[in-house]
């Protein structure tokens, strides 16, 4: 599997900096804690209908055309569109995937590589217009059209006969997606793939009907299938969301819909709309922040009278050093491990806005995700700001050359703060580091393009778009995966990690797919090819008069489908 440079330029460029103020609306990747557990439990758990619900968000816009956007199933398009099947997430923080426009999570063949699914009855868009298969499959091929492009798009190299498919505009069809009737739909796939009902639930795998889908209005006038449609867009400053009357909350195991209407206030500073949530003042008291609270503003919350409603995500997205592997003396295992020994990762977490920003990393498949299991590393017996002593041994032992490494990042407050408590760290093993801030264009290019000459070092944060170890390791350790936009971004390349993928990716049963993975990420932790520094969590505020604000252990994002209103 392998996802578009388009979508790894979107990771790169959304959390790279783990506890920057980034918006929620496009992105995903990060996670939760019960850390506000008594908060929680103290809000109402059944639905309350009613109200305005206010989302404060630093996006200036939102994409609601489904081939384009990356966002995930509990966010924005989710509101709006439905797929077919759903994540749908519970108050202890469980995230299952269910039928949504379908009647059930899918049907694999004895070889795993066809995939059907039947819709459900009474499905209609807003216009009341019945949803048949074909406006599913109509949604999947607009996709791969080349002036909607930006999208997941996992589903791409996995459709059989997709390479070179550009779309339904000049009237061709994707031949591996059939539509037997108007409930029926059929995915043929080049090979088997457990995961797939887990890709059905992204953006792509919406109802579009034809002929009222044009590429240059969709984006802000789509066809609701969801609670939600669009009422009114200003733009840069806001868009106002409105019950759809066709939606039909019997077919709809995955979104509460409580409040009548939803605002997105576009273009807001982080920082400002955590003081406004603080003061919790007029319709305020009906919003949330979709943005992390600021770092500098987190202590200056959990003294003050919002502490309870703080919630902060458990332990999530896992921040990395990456090691250019492929670098001048990089490329010696002892070299990067000694780096690994080196890193003050105590340093590098106050740096982050201390505690509070996560837990101390170890494995390299996150928490939260079936399958991932503890192993002995070599952070066992090393304390959290290092072991210099042991680094310089080794690079005595590697013959280490003493030149300069160069420490690419982005040129952010927060990367900069970030990337000089690992220079320190380094700097106590003898290693020179020179760290070289860069422009988020520029850096993009320096890490994801041509042949990796322009960095030695460079910070990296991740969580999968689904909860499945395949996209944690796969992104970031197959070779496949360097350069081109890739995000492997130590240009990592291993046969036998390769080989686990491939195994780990074609396997149905989840099982025995957690294990092949969970033995892929042991191989790859041996080669020390990154340093797992921490797994960040993520803390949002809410409004008074918010009720089932709540963070699941994945991902990292409250789900906007059941937040409510007090009435």
């Amino acid at each position: 599997m392998s996802t578009t440079a388009t979508s790894r330029r979107r990771r790169l460029a959304a959390v790279v900096a783990p506890v920057a103020a980034a918006a929620l609306l496009l992105t995903g990747c990060n996670a939760n804690e019960r850390a506000n557990d008594a908060a929680a439990s103290a809000s109402p758990t059944a639905v309350e209908r009613g109200g305005t619900l206010r989302i404060l968000t630093s996006a200036t816009s939102v994409n609601w055309d489904p081939a384009m956007s990356q966002s995930l199933a509990i966010t924005s398009l989710g509101l709006v569109e439905r797929r077919l099947t759903a994540w749908k997430t519970d108050a202890e923080g469980n995230t299952t995937v269910v039928p949504d426009l379908a009647t059930d999570t899918g049907t694999p063949s004895e070889d795993g590589k066809t995939w059907t699914f039947t819709l459900k009855d009474g499905l209609a868009f807003e216009d009341g217009t019945p949803i048949t298969s074909a406006d599913v499959k109509y949604s999947v091929e607009r996709s791969f059209a080349p002036e909607l492009s930006g999208g997941l798009s996992y589903h791409k190299s996995l459709l059989e006969g997709a390479e070179d498919y550009t779309g339904p505009y000049q009237g061709q069809e994707l031949d591996s997606i059939e539509t037997p009737d108007d409930k029926t739909i059929v995915f043929h796939l080049n090979s088997a793939y457990g995961d797939w009902p887990w890709i059905v639930s992204m953006p792509a795998f919406s109802a579009v009907p034809q002929g009222k889908d044009d590429p240059a209005t969709y984006s802000t006038q789509p066809v609701a299938t969801g609670p939600y449609r669009v009422a009114e867009t200003v733009e840069g400053t806001s868009i106002t969301l409105e019950r759809n009357p066709e939606w039909d909350a019997d077919t709809d195991e995955a979104r509460a819909a409580g409040p009548d209407s939803i605002v997105f206030e576009l273009g807001q500073d982080a920082t400002v709309a955590a003081q406004r949530l603080i003061a919790d003042s007029g319709e305020d008291q009906n919003a949330f922040g979709a943005n992390f609270v600021p770092a500098a503003q987190l202590a200056q919350v959990q003294g003050g009278p919002a502490a309870d409603r703080l919630v902060t995500s458990g332990p999530g997205a896992l921040a990395y050093l990456a090691i250019n592997t492929q670098a001048a003396g990089l490329d010696d295992v002892d070299v990067r491990k000694a780096i690994s020994l080196a890193v003050d990762r105590n340093a590098y977490r106050v740096a982050s806005g201390g505690e509070i920003a996560g837990d101390f990393a170890s494995t390299l498949i996150t928490p939260g995700i079936p399958g991932r299991e503890e192993y002995e590393t070599l952070f066992d017996d090393v304390e959290p700001s290092g072991d210099p002593e042991q680094a310089q041994q080794l690079l005595a032992g590697a013959g280490w050359d003493g030149r300069e490494l160069r420490f690419v990042v982005k040129d952010d407050e927060a990367s900069l703060a970030q990337a000089q408590a690992i220079q320190q760290g380094l700097q106590r093993a003898g290693l020179k580091v020179a760290i070289e801030p860069q422009a988020d264009e520029v850096y993009t290019q320096t890490v994801t393009q041509g042949d990796g000459s322009g960095y030695d070092l460079t910070l990296g944060s991740w969580q999968p778009d689904f909860p499945s170890a395949n996209g944690n390791i796969q992104p970031l350790f197959a070779s496949s995966q360097i350069g081109g936009g890739g995000y492997n971004l130590a240009r990592y390349s291993n046969p036998e990690v390769d080989d686990l993928i491939a195994q780990a990716t074609a396997e149905t049963d989840p099982e025995k797919a957690g294990t092949i993975w969970s033995q892929a990420d042991r191989t790859i932790a041996a080669d020390a090819p990154v340093v797992p520094l921490i797994y960040t969590k993520n803390s949002f505020l809410h409004g008074s008069k918010v009720v089932n604000f709540r963070i699941p252990d994945f991902p990292a994002y409250p789900n906007y489908l059941q937040t409510s209103l007090e009435q």
